[in-house]
């Protein structure tokens, strides 16, 4: 196990040299790319662990934790294009997507799926090559590798419905890799599967702080799980894998009316008691959103109107009287997303200093999924309950309040589904939320997606977009045209042919 965060940051700047160094043209980009994925490598436990180390410095790659941010925010309703924005980007604004649009290029998920099948393919074989390596320790990085590729696949699955399933390990170039699609069900059992062993097998402390919200472990097992389960509309195991977090006592909601450094502690530097995983950014190795939100460097974004104007709302009579929420999530001077150009609550980062940390999973979402699926199993009023401490938390302004009986199944929905969008602005989970909430029972909730085109389409766009979100297969990305050209055994996705 690493001895400090330091050791940690060494070690994944490594093997992100070596990830981002590597060439690679195939199909999935599964082709060996450096020596973790020979079998000559898999010697000593210190090779395993490097090679396990390797998934999450590919996960820095700052393509892949480009599109974590693009692919839950760019088609919702809270992002503005602005000057600097990329024909691509504008035209996923417009309605206007394409299959030879690089943003639905998958090939970064597939090549840490890839780095996950490695480590589970050969890292057993290590067994007999040391006789210090243990069989608890080689579980417990097989656990990391499994949950990772769950939640590769997880994003997949909710972004292109349907997509192929490599549970093995490429490592050589004669190796068939050609695949056909799997369907979204067949993912999502797998992950099911996968998950449920990672559970057995997950770390529940690796020692230190960094390394506990950086790396998974059985709690980083249980937020996925709630969220896979609250996707499969199976809502009793969401809200069991939901207790099992908030019954370990090991996370609690940062304060913001009893800690004044709250924002540096969850956004700034991160790894907060609120915090169970987050893709860990550094000095030594920034993240692509300060290109995506800064003046300094093109600002391609900027925060739409309405978030302020009607996710948050202001006190007209008190101008401190703020949701606090509203502060972390942007700069009302100039409408910037301050969750990643803010080092505290007043001082701007500046490009070398852009290292805020994306943040998979925390405390309020393990509490909100919990309440949506409460909500949806008829126990409304401990539902409202927890919608009710996280405002209050927050300090939410009663201009967002909404008066909803417990009985009333659609109106909590909205209800939970509007405090997700003030909780999680700009965290990468907006487009999942809507859709989740709205494919709910074969799209008995098409009214959830209608109404965020209305509200953020551009006017000359949107009937187009309108019409087009009336086809449930427009809801998923293309498979980018370079993987059909070189994978005769894809099909499109529907709606693109």
């Amino acid at each position: 196990m690493f001895k400090s965060k330091n050791t940690l940051i060494k070690a994944v700047l490594f093997m992100a040299v070596l990830v981002g160094t590597s060439a690679c043209e195939k199909y999935l980009d599964l082709r060996p790319q450096d020596g973790i994925v020979r079998q000559n490598f898999w010697k000593t436990k210190e090779q395993v662990q490097s090679a396990v180390v390797g998934i999450y410095a590919s996960m820095l790659d700052n393509d892949l934790s480009e599109k974590l941010f693009l692919w839950g925010e760019l088609r919702a309703d809270m992002l503005m294009a602005n000057s600097g924005v990329r024909y691509n980007e504008q035209d996923v604004i417009n309605g206007n997507i394409v299959d030879t649009n690089p943003i639905a290029n998958w090939r970064p998920f597939y090549r840490t799926i890839n780095y996950c099948n490695t480590v589970l393919e050969l890292a057993p074989g290590t067994l007999d090559q040391d006789n210090t390596f243990h069989e608890d320790q080689l579980h417990a990085y097989m656990a990391e590798a499994l949950t990772i590729r769950s939640l590769m696949y997880f994003y997949l699955v909710r972004s292109f419905g349907e997509v192929p399933l490599k549970l093995d390990a490429t490592i050589s170039d004669e190796q068939d890799i050609a695949l056909p699609k799997n369907s979204a069900e067949e993912i999502l059992e797998q992950i099911t599967k996968d998950l449920e062993q990672a559970e057995q097998w997950a770390a529940i402390t690796y020692g230190n702080t960094a390394a506990n919200k950086g790396r998974v472990t059985k709690y980083t097992v249980n937020a996925l799980q709630a969220d896979v389960y609250l996707w499969k509309s199976e809502y009793e195991k969401s809200i069991a894998a939901c207790d099992k977090l908030i019954n370990s006592g090991q996370f609690a909601l940062v304060q913001p009316k009893l800690n004044s450094s709250w924002f540096q502690d969850l956004y700034g530097v991160g790894n907060s008691s609120e915090s169970i995983f987050e893709l860990q950014f550094s000095e030594q190795k920034n993240n692509p959103y300060y290109a995506l939100l800064s003046a300094s460097v093109g600002r391609r974004f900027l925060v739409a109107p309405r978030v302020i104007e009607e996710v948050y709302t202001l006190d007209e009579n008190d101008p401190l009287n703020v949701d606090a929420r509203l502060n972390a999530s942007v700069r009302l001077s100039s409408s910037e997303v301050w969750k990643y150009l803010g080092l505290t609550q007043d001082q701007r980062r500046s490009f070398n200093d852009s290292y805020a940390h994306f943040i998979f999973y925390r405390y309020a979402d393990i509490l909100l999924m919990k309440a949506e699926a409460l909500a949806l199993t008829g126990q409304g009023e401990e539902a409202l309950g927890i919608v009710s401490k996280i405002r209050e938390r927050a300090n939410a302004l009663p201009g967002t309040e909404r008066t909803v009986g417990a009985g009333d199944v659609n109106g909590l929905v909205d209800y939970i589904l509007e405090e997700r969008a003030r909780e999680f602005a700009f965290e990468g989970k907006r487009w999942y939320d809507v859709l989740r909430n709205a494919r709910r029972d074969d799209y008995a909730r098409m009214d959830i997606l209608r109404d965020m085109v209305i509200a953020s389409a551009p006017v000359d766009r949107q009937q187009t977009i309108m019409n087009k979100i009336r086809d449930v297969n427009s809801h998923y990305w293309p498979i980018y045209q370079y993987e059909l050209l070189t994978n005769k055994n894809l099909e499109q996705n529907p709606f693109y042919k």
